[in-house]
Parts: structure tokens; C-alpha cells; sequence
């Protein structure tokens, strides 16, 4: 038990420490998609917040990538994406650009609804300025919370979007205590093989065991371990000699014995 714990606790400091080397690390550009000017309308929070802000509405039930990708398609088809653009827009006009020619989403009425009322929210809680939302050093849970204001927002999404804030736009939060890790797939993967917890772990035991491994920011840890899951520790044929946690970890070392000589 003794030596669980201790190669728990260096599975721990290798997954902080890694997280932490990303966190102080000065700000990059975030690439979202594969489309080079769609990412730049997402980094561009002093002239385009609110589309980094849509595009987290509509993270649900399909790829990000795709999700991602929906303002700058609007962009497309309205010649610009300013807010005072948007907010001339009717729902109906909203889910027309949604749906045509080809849909954007794969939940085009739910969706587009949400696009419409995340548009209104914006023009009428934060004066048509999304940056208010994070602007002047607010509390994680201050920000987490008023990302769940916005309808079809969750805790994944609006954890999800503090954490892409602070961590790759360098948003400064007054605290990191209310951010926890998006409890998705390769977490959930990645937990597991670690011994952190059960294989079929639920989402609320991923967020609390996060919240025990670094309680004063559980979302440090949330890239370490997607990053893992997502080129290393994949569901099939996992690469384990590839991952900075090989020798650390109970499945790539049960893998390594039972290797066929």
C-alpha cells in the first residue's frame, strides 16, 4: 500500500509539473481547428471575444473541431462577425444560417437556439462586449458561473472554457480553485490505466479524484492527461513507450511483462 501511494504521489508531480511547465509558458496562438482564419478569429479576444464564446456554446454531441469552426462560418456567410452584425440577426435568420446550405451542427434547431440566446446574452448582460466575462481579475468560480448562464452550457463546457482562457490565453483569474478537468474520454482512459481511479470511472469521480490530486487548480491537470490519451494512451494499441509516464505507469509496465519474448 506504502508504495502505491508514493508512485501515486509521483504520478501526481509528474502531471503538475508538466502542467505547470504549460501554464507559465509564455502565450501562443491556440489552434482550435485546421483553418487558419478561423483560429485567428477565436484568438482574437480584444476585437472578437464573443466568438470565442459561441464557439463554446456549440462544443456538444459533435467534433470539436467542426463545433469550433461554426463562427467563422457564419463569418462566411455574413461578410463579418461583429457583434453588431449578430445582433440584426433574428433566430430564424440564425437557424437559416445554421441549416444552409449544408448544416453546421448536427443538433441545428437546439443549437442555433443557443447561438441566438448566447448572442442576446452578450449584447444585453455585457454591453455587446464578451471580454467582460473575464475582464479585471475575476474569481474562477465567477467566470465558470457565467459561462453556465448561457443556455446549453454545462460544468465540461464551462470549466472547459475557463481553463482555455487561463491557461492558453493567459487570462489572469483572482484563484484556479473552481476549475476542474473536462471529464472526457481520454481522462477517463488515461486515469484509469494510471491507477488513479476505476476504468468506468463516472465524470464526478474524475473531477473529484482531480480535485484530491491538486486541489487549488484541479484543471492544471486536465492537457497533461488529454494530451496523453489523445497520441499515446489511445483506446487501441496504446504506445506506451512513447509517454513520459511509461515508467510510472501499472498498464504500460503490465504491458512490458507480458510482452512475448
Amino acid at each position: 500500500m506504502a508504495e502505491e501511494m508514493m508512485n501515486e504521489d509521483r504520478i501526481r508531480d509528474r502531471l503538475v509539473g508538466h502542467g505547470e511547465s504549460l501554464f507559465r509558458a509564455p502565450p501562443e496562438f491556440v489552434r482550435f481547428t485546421q483553418n487558419d482564419a478561423a483560429d485567428r478569429l477565436l484568438n482574437d479576444l480584444s476585437g472578437h471575444p464573443h466568438a470565442f464564446v459561441l464557439a463554446s456554446i456549440m462544443d456538444r454531441q459533435i467534433k470539436a473541431e467542426r463545433a469550433w469552426l461554426i463562427p467563422y462560418r457564419f463569418m462566411e456567410k455574413l461578410g463579418d462577425f461583429s457583434m453588431g452584425t449578430l445582433v440584426r440577426q433574428s433566430q430564424s435568420d440564425i437557424q437559416r444560417l445554421m441549416s444552409e446550405p449544408d448544416p453546421l451542427h448536427r443538433f441545428v434547431e437546439i443549437m442555433s437556439a443557443c447561438f441566438f440566446k448566447g448572442i442576446r446574452r452578450i449584447a444585453d448582460q455585457y454591453e455587446s462586449d464578451a471580454y467582460r466575462i473575464w475582464q479585471g481579475k475575476p474569481s474562477s468560480a465567477t467566470v465558470v458561473y457565467r459561462f453556465l448562464e448561457f443556455d446549453g452550457v454545462g460544468p465540461k463546457i464551462a470549466t472547459m472554457a475557463a481553463n482555455l482562457l487561463t491557461r492558453g490565453f493567459k487570462i489572469e483569474f483572482a484563484d484556479h480553485f473552481s476549475i476542474d478537468i473536462s471529464a472526457d474520454v481520454h481522462v477517463r482512459r488515461v486515469f484509469g490505466r494510471l491507477g488513479l481511479t476505476p476504468p468506468e470511472a463516472t465524470p464526478d469521480q474524475l473531477i473529484f479524484r482531480a480535485r484530491s490530486l491538486h486541489p487549488e487548480f484541479p484543471g492544471l491537470i486536465d492537457f497533461p492527461t488529454w494530451e496523453i490519451g489523445r497520441n499515446w494512451c489511445k483506446a487501441r494499441k496504446p504506445e506506451y513507450n512513447k509517454c513520459y509516464m511509461k515508467d510510472l505507469c501499472p498498464s504500460a509496465n503490465e504491458g512490458e511483462a507480458n510482452k512475448v519474448p
